[in-house]
């Protein structure tokens, strides 16, 4: 552990950001840039658990959630096809049913409109945000401007996808179409399994997420920020405010905290007495070392769910989702679907 000004200034309580994510980072580097004392509390390696193997995409246009209209009805063939990207751990349903249910109650074209004006202002300017957080520090290298290029096999499945770049639309983004030879021209890497493209400019990607992650954690604790590897176990209270953590290393004392433990955040939560409704959707990924392909930018394969990011050396292939908890051991399954659904996309 590192000591910095959160701990070394007598009688100078800082601020616990529980998370060491990109969330719980980011949020430490802006309060150390500000002057606060900050200690950082993560029980694993920084970006461990999740934000290491995401995607990587600056997905501004992101807006729209999951829950589209006719969602419910699709489920049975979701859940039975051996091409789906939804998985269930069967045995995690009952607990998982109650949250299901309050979920799939906002598959309706209203709440969609309402979510996604609400995820605009988060998501919409991510380029800008992340190009804003890292300038002038090493991070700033695996910041990269880039189109998002969404590919379908067929214009009918584009189709059936209208709803979506509808509420995209109205929210300012605006796609270019590209057909059969023009996708190909544009994402050589392509095999022939997708005819249509739609490119969405002014988007980016990160080109290693756990590099970039280390990098910004390394500015936070040059800037005097403190990283403490143990996990919390509750908080110390006065009255209603947090005064201290509970953690495996002993206790912490704190003048306030930031709960930033993504899908971990509930439970954390609900030793505060707060209850939030939230579940966790695991994904995966597959990555190719040394991947002979043009692939010019994230690429969303509609008929495998996942993106297919050009990164550092290698290309990866991120997405799906599986139900499950968080306590459970990674699946076959998705890796199977996710190699598979790769090598049909780029067959080279």
């Amino acid at each position: 552990m590192k000591t910095g000004a959160a701990e070394s200034e007598p009688g100078n309580k800082p601020i616990a950001v529980v998370g060491g994510g990109i969330l719980g980072v980011a949020t430490a580097l802006y309060l150390v840039r500000e002057g606060k004392a900050v200690v950082l509390v993560e029980r694993e390696k920084l970006g461990a658990e999740t934000s290491y193997g995401n995607a990587g995409v600056l997905a501004s246009c992101s807006v729209v959630p999951v829950t589209t209209p006719g969602l419910l009805k699709s489920i049975p063939k979701y859940l039975l096809s051996k091409d789906s990207p939804l998985f269930l751990r069967w045995g995690y349903l009952p607990k998982l049913f109650p949250w299901l249910v309050r979920y799939l109650s906002h598959a309706t074209a209203g709440h969609n409109r309402r979510i996604a004006d609400a995820l605009l202002p988060i998501v919409g300017d991510s380029l800008e945000q992340h190009q804003a957080m890292a300038k002038g520090t090493p991070a700033e290298r695996w910041v990269v401007p880039s189109d998002y290029l969404f590919v379908y096999q067929h214009q009918q499945a584009f189709d059936a996808d209208r709803f979506v770049w509808n509420i995209r639309q109205e929210r300012g983004f605006h796609g270019e179409i590209l057909e059969a030879d023009a996708l190909r021209a544009y994402a050589p890497g392509l095999g022939p399994a997708n005819q249509l493209g739609v490119r969405v400019p002014g988007h980016g990607m990160i080109k290693d997420p756990g590099r970039y992650l280390a990098d910004l954690a390394a500015v936070f604790q040059q800037m005097g920020g403190t990283i403490k590897k143990a996990e919390v176990t509750g908080f110390e209270l006065e009255g209603d405010r947090v005064v201290g953590l509970q953690t495996s290393d002993g206790p912490l004392h704190c003048s306030q905290v930031v709960i930033a433990a993504g899908a971990w955040s509930a439970k954390l939560l609900g030793k505060l007495g707060i209850k939030i409704s939230m579940e966790s959707e695991r994904g995966y990924h597959v990555e190719f070392y040394g991947a002979n392909l043009d692939v010019p930018c994230p690429t969303m394969v509609a008929m495998g769910k996942f993106v297919a990011t050009p990164m550092e050396g290698r290309l990866r292939c991120a997405g799906l989702v599986e139900f499950g908890g968080l306590s459970a051991q990674p699946s076959q399954g998705p890796f199977d679907l996710l190699m598979r659904k790769a090598r049909e996309t780029f067959p080279d």
